[in-house]
């Protein structure tokens, strides 16, 4: 029992690993490569409902290589989907439930990002709404602090959309 588990933790770090490298090739520049790799990650990790955060997280990073706005929606309708299938038990049976919770202001803010960019603000607003709603859950860290400011980012943004029209 206590192998089965060293190899699932082994695996686990491993499938993180490939993830961040791939990371790291996007937020170097090398776009086509991550997204190459995510995709493989994304395929590699079908089948394995034990992967269903990773997923998230694949879908997640994978969103942010898409060329095309309306693909870029899809991936991240991906990422919240598997976020939303993790947050019933599973989420609490693999130790992920306050990763997950922490992941959904930053998935809904994703998700209005990508209807401004398609010029769609009412759905940018909702999404904008959830993000905020869901902010509460979020540290007072670099990483909650960066979240609280991209949406206010955006609301500045989408507000001179609603302007424009």
């Amino acid at each position: 029992m206590a192998e089965q588990r060293r190899e699932t933790c082994g695996a686990e770090e491993a499938l993180m690993t490939r993830i961040g490298q791939a990371v790291v090739l996007h937020r170097g520049g090398d776009r086509e490569e991550a997204r190459h790799r995510l995709a493989g990650l994304w395929a590699e990790t079908a089948d394995d409902g034990t992967a269903l955060f990773h997923r998230c997280t694949i879908a997640h990073y994978l969103a942010d290589t898409q060329d095309d706005p309306v693909d870029e929606l899809a991936w991240d309708r991906r990422a919240l989907a598997t976020a939303d299938a993790l947050s019933g038990e599973g989420a609490g049976s693999d130790g992920h439930a306050s990763a997950v919770r922490a992941l959904y202001p930053s998935l809904h803010l994703n998700l209005a990002a990508d209807h401004v960019r398609l010029r769609d603000a009412p759905a940018a607003r909702r999404e904008l709404s959830l993000a905020r709603g869901k902010a509460d859950v979020l540290e007072h860290d670099a990483y909650g602090r960066g979240v609280r400011d991209a949406v206010e980012r955006l609301e500045v943004r989408l507000a001179a959309l609603e302007r424009a029209r």
